[in-house]
């Protein structure tokens, strides 16, 4: 006897918990040949700026961990991942129209890329800060911090999960917290990554993941004021000149789109873009 089939409608993850849209709308998402795969929720301008205010609080308790310990949460993110790899593939598969294989490699290639920012938790600063020569009897220290909350607009196109990934990962690193905008066509993958940070050790409200139109939700964090930054990695089709212009008023850094293959590739440069450096002056010798 065969089993009826069970439509799954999928929730925003805002502050570590799966809520519905505050509006009540929801969209369908087709796999690529066209079948009903499950609802997703459609954000909404508040739902963005719940985000945000979601975002923020957790602002100082993740940027207040040790390097070492951000890369461990990081890590457990991509070993939850892994257990959950059968999943991934068969829902990449469906909603990108790709075989089998080309999605494992997929899953795969985003599993490998949060180990390798998980390792760089404890070791950017090392690079991106300076010990700087001065004239005198003190010690000059440049240290990069944290911007604070930063907007995403993670890729439409293909490869949804990775491109997820290449978006999102390097953001924690240095401790900000991260709203993004996940792929309006093709959202299982981001989607389903909310129930693997849900049940890891990534505190609440660190990442938080809307799914809908991003034409609609990106001007309103481009344009919040307690949003420090702003990624447009994958809004290369919307009108992202008038994103930056938003975004200038509120005086944010901005990364603008990038496209091909390779956009979003494993960088430390990703990593450091979303940082503040601070220079600490000390005096050498005792008083």
């Amino acid at each position: 006897m065969s089993r009826l089939a069970v439509p799954k409608t999928y929730k925003l993850y805002i502050g570590g918990k799966f809520v519905r849209s505050e509006s009540g709308r929801v969209y369908e998402v087709s796999s690529r040949k066209g079948g009903f795969m499950a609802n997703a929720a459609k954000a909404s301008r508040k739902d963005a700026r719940d985000a945000v205010v979601a975002a923020r609080a957790a602002v100082s308790g993740w940027s207040g961990t040790t390097g070492y310990n951000r890369g461990q949460v990081l890590y457990r993110i991509a070993e939850i991942l892994d257990g959950r790899r059968a999943q991934f593939v068969e829902e990449i598969a469906a909603s990108e129209g790709v075989s089998a294989s080309a999605a494992a490699a997929q899953v795969d290639e985003a599993i490998d890329l949060w180990v390798w920012y998980a390792g760089w938790a404890d070791k950017y600063v090392q690079v991106a800060g300076n010990a700087n020569a001065v004239s005198g009897p003190y010690f000059n220290i440049s240290v990069p911090e944290p911007t604070g909350v930063v907007a995403v607009v993670a890729p439409q196109g293909s490869a949804s999960l990775l491109g997820f990934v290449r978006a999102v990962a390097p953001v924690l690193v240095s401790g900000n917290a991260v709203v993004v905008i996940a792929s309006e066509q093709a959202p299982l993958a981001a989607l389903s990554l909310g129930e693997v940070l849900a049940t890891s050790d990534v505190p609440a409200g660190v990442i938080n993941v809307l799914s809908g139109s991003p034409a609609e939700i990106a001007p309103w964090l481009a344009s919040h004021a307690d949003v420090n930054a702003l990624d447009l990695l994958g809004a290369g089709d919307l009108d992202w000149v008038d994103l930056q212009i938003a975004a200038a008023e509120t005086l944010k850094r901005v990364l603008p789109p990038e496209s091909g293959p390779d956009a979003g590739a494993a960088s430390i440069d990703r990593i450091t873009f979303f940082t503040e450096t601070k220079t600490v002056w000390h005096t050498k010798g005792l008083l």
